[in-house]
């Protein structure tokens, strides 16, 4: 089996898989992070075929829907590739990025240190951010009955996984996750690349944000 065949089963596999999730981790999400991946790796000399494996695959069992396993991805992903064919050293490259690319809070430090993995890590951030990554956030927050805003709850500063993974009510709010998460991807960004695309998405959150609490306080 070649490496496309490979690439478009996997895809298929993908997209049959997630199609109709509703948290904002559905097909469409691994397509857009895909097609990311695809523009950052060419202009970083990624290994294309690692690259669009671990983006095709990196929320085919995301923690968050699993009860915050977050061995889960890697060990759907391994059974997966391992069915097409593909080698140990590919399989490993391709879990270890998926395993790893994940927002774990903002002390905690990245573990990807190959360019495949930095690549992915900033295109699955980028849809994080901007204005589809608005509108996944309050789609996760509605799927998960979470609160879209309490000026009573303020924001955290995370510097464990376990407690940001672990994060729900009463101490969560959608509005909040800008300041505990989304607001601080621009600067997280691996490649030149994603620096780029990320500051043009971090200013439509700072507008939007501005919006809402104007509107929130009954403002013009």
């Amino acid at each position: 089996m070649n490496k496309q065949e490979i690439i478009n089963n996997t895809a298929k596999y993908a997209r049959e898989t997630l199609e109709g999730e509703t948290s904002g981790h559905d097909w469409w999400h691994v397509y857009r992070v895909w097609k990311m991946a695809q523009n950052i790796g060419q202009k970083e000399n990624a290994d294309m075929f690692v690259v669009e494996l671990a983006a095709l695959l990196h929320d085919i069992a995301d923690y968050k829907m699993h009860s915050g396993d977050d061995t889960v991805g890697s060990g759907v992903a391994r059974e997966w590739l391992e069915k097409q064919g593909v080698d140990d050293e590919t399989i490993f490259h391709v879990c270890e990025i998926i395993k790893e690319a994940s927002f774990k809070g903002e002390k905690v430090e990245s573990k990807i240190n190959t360019v495949e993995g930095k690549v992915v890590q900033d295109a699955d951030r980028l849809d994080a951010i901007g204005a589809i990554g608005i509108a996944r956030g309050f789609m996760f927050a509605g799927n998960k009955s979470l609160p879209m805003y309490d000026p009573d709850i303020k924001p955290l500063e995370i510097h464990d996984f376990e407690v940001y993974k672990n994060i729900k009510r009463p101490t969560y709010t959608q509005i909040n996750h800008f300041y505990e998460k989304l607001l601080l991807l621009k600067d997280l960004m691996n490649t030149e690349s994603g620096k780029e695309i990320a500051q043009g998405r971090h200013v439509i959150m700072e507008n939007y944000l501005k919006d809402f609490f104007n509107e929130w306080e009954g403002k013009a």
